[in-house]
């Protein structure tokens, strides 16, 4: 599991990441706040521990604008019994909130809770990036309340470029992908897969959303 930290005061962000890490958590820290939402994209965290009092854009605006593009679990770090703060951390889209200084074993709790409420925790079968969620266990790809049913072969293409958000992938790393069962594949069967996967993006309104990048591979 993949934990952000978005974290502004260098010693908090520190300890946050040192607690996390020893409870077997993968962890990215935000160091650069003009370009929080691009690292979230790209990172594409299982869940985003968010600070309000941040330079640039307060906490509330970057919940708002990462709500916009993902689904990912976000839990809001508010001021110790601020009854404000938590309604408008809801208001904004948050999944839950922690009243700063907080107790280590509360924080570990109320993300292990989110987790566990969102799939993330329990469910590795369920991927998310710029709000289209992949479900490879039931084979279906949703997105803005449409969702389609994916073959077997797409389930592995978009699983491995979701894996990958950003990066563009090798034609012959995806039909290393798709030789799983043994199965050999070819150039051609490939193009297939890809123009089938491509279709059902467009129809559900997804145009842009698998990029060819000639003579190099594919990428979201």
């Amino acid at each position: 599991m993949k934990i952000a930290v978005i974290e502004d005061e260098a010693e908090i962000r520190a300890e946050l990441e040192k607690l996390l890490k020893r409870y077997g958590y993968d962890v990215f820290c935000v160091e650069d706040f003009t370009k929080t939402i691009e690292d979230m994209e790209r990172e594409n965290p299982n869940l985003i521990l968010l600070d309000i009092h941040l330079p640039y854009k307060d906490g509330f605006c970057i919940c708002r604008e990462i709500r916009e593009k993902m689904t990912n679990p976000i839990i809001m770090l508010t001021s110790q019994n601020s009854d404000l703060e938590e309604v408008m951390s809801l208001q904004a889209g948050a999944d839950d909130f922690v009243g700063k200084p907080y107790n280590p074993q509360v924080l570990l709790a109320h993300i292990e809770a989110v987790l566990k409420r969102s799939g993330a925790g329990m469910d590795s079968n369920r991927t998310s990036y710029k709000n289209v969620t992949l479900d490879s266990g039931r084979g279906v790809l949703e997105y803005n309340g449409t969702r389609a049913e994916l073959t077997k072969n797409e389930i592995r293409i978009l699983n491995l470029l979701m894996k990958k958000p950003g990066e563009i992938v090798s034609r012959e790393e995806i039909m290393e992908e798709l030789w799983q069962d043994g199965q050999f594949v070819d150039e051609n069967t490939l193009n297939v897969n890809i123009m089938r996967l491509r279709k059902k993006l467009t129809e559900m309104g997804l145009e842009d959303f698998l990029e060819t990048k000639r003579g190099m591979g594919y990428r979201i």
